[in-house]
């Protein structure tokens, strides 16, 4: 199968879902509790890449399931076993359940059809959430992986996604972190051998060229 028939086969609606990794406000948002990540997922054109992503992903009938990383107000749960997490705790801004910093962020669109899985621990959107079962109760053998951000929670939703025997697609345009040239040593050196790497536009444009996706 040559790289083409890969990527075609890997964004067919029918067996394909779109993740979109803690693209939420209190990560990415104009109140960050990260503001040099959310400004570079701005600057970069990174949300805008996953809005338009997830649009083409609703008009062709591609499940999109949004992953969200909050806590509980107590903490109860939640993991104190990283340098991470204890910096966490010590944020202005603190993804709290219930909150604005847990929603997903404008420009991105939710749907009725859309998943939101929350998680309260850990540092992965798929190893102990519901969403393996979720994808696999869909029929969805392949994830199409955005978000932030590229130092921590997208390779790992990628790892364990590859670990669980997903084919996996990452458009390295609509995935941030910091540095950005972190970014981009991280998808040539460590994400494309394990994943279809593509450009936003042109996973983009199969979903859209897809019969009643409107296009």
């Amino acid at each position: 199968m040559s790289a083409n028939e890969r990527l075609v086969a890997q964004l067919d609606p029918a067996s394909t879902a779109l993740l979109t990794v803690e693209c939420q406000e209190g990560v990415v948002g104009e109140d960050s509790a990260l503001p040099e990540l959310a400004a570079e997922a701005r600057k970069s054109g990174v949300l805008q890449n996953v809005a338009h992503l997830v649009e083409a992903a609703h008009a062709a009938g591609v499940q999109v399931v949004h992953a969200v990383a909050e806590r509980r107000p107590d903490g109860r749960g939640a993991n104190h076993n990283a340098r991470l997490f204890r910096a966490a705790e010590r944020l202005p801004v603190r993804q709290l359940t219930g909150t604005r910093a847990v929603r997903v962020v404008d420009p991105i669109e939710v749907a009725e059809s859309d998943l939101v899985v929350r998680r309260l621990h850990g540092l992965s959107p798929v190893a102990g959430t519901e969403v393996d079962a979720l994808l696999r109760n869909l029929g969805c053998r392949n994830v199409v992986v955005v978000g932030v951000s590229a130092n921590v929670a997208v390779p790992n939703a990628v790892f364990d996604l590859v670990n669980l025997g997903y084919g996996v697609v990452v458009p390295a345009d609509a995935i941030a972190g910091v540095p950005a040239d972190y970014v981009r040593a991280v998808v040539e050196n460590t994400l494309a051998l394990v994943a279809t790497v593509a450009p936003t536009d042109e996973v983009r444009g199969r979903w859209l060229r897809q019969p009643g996706s409107g296009s």
